[in-house]
């Protein structure tokens, strides 16, 4: 059975679909009613699901990184994500973009260079990331560093990664595989 969590904390709303302590997906909005309606986009056809009232210390855990993430703080995820059901090339976006560490930011055109594809295939999987932000694609943005798109709207994602600006100048360069994936700081942003 799919559990569906979800809380206010402080302004925001947290949820997750949960089953046997293994995330089957995420989300985050400002009301009750958007949380909601995308967990249930998120599960398979006919799935069966209750909503959770009380939270189990699993969940209350998960709500909680959700939130600290969201925050801009430093956050270990060793949550156990489900993504059998997602494309092998999705998997290795997400895993790739998973790498992505707080206060850096990296382009759609870099993850498709250390994964192959296009940046086009990117932008598509980000859109449709079940896990945010635990797989935190509001670190992914447009080649000439603007921060483009996103589920919760542009200045949302900015606000995001001003909170996770942690200061650093130099860009870096993730082994991916045999490839490489390059990271930039935050400051290099532009907000267009």
């Amino acid at each position: 059975m799919i559990n569906i969590v979800h809380k206010k904390i402080d302004r925001m709303w947290y949820g997750a679909a949960v089953e046997s302590e293994k995330v089957l997906a995420t989300t985050f909005a400002q009301n009750e009613t958007e949380v909601l309606k995308s967990l249930l986009r998120g599960l398979p056809y006919e799935a069966s699901f209750q909503v959770d009232e009380k939270l189990s210390p699993f969940s209350e855990g998960l709500l909680e990184t959700l939130k600290r993430i969201y925050d801009g703080k430093d956050v270990s995820v060793n949550f156990e994500m489900s993504v059998d059901h997602l494309s092998s090339y999705a998997q290795k976006i997400l895993k790739c973009v998973s790498l992505v560490p707080v206060g850096y930011f990296t382009t759609y055109g870099a993850v498709a260079k250390a994964c192959g594809g296009s940046a086009r295939a990117v932008g598509q999987i980000m859109a449709n990331n079940p896990f945010p932000p635990l797989v935190p694609c509001h670190r992914v943005v447009r080649s000439d560093f603007s921060v483009g798109e996103y589920g919760g709207g542009r200045e949302l994602k900015w606000e995001m990664l001003q909170r996770e600006d942690r200061g650093h100048t130099e860009s870096r360069e993730i082994k991916i595989g045999d490839r490489f994936l390059s990271v930039f700081p935050i400051k290099r942003l532009r907000k267009v």
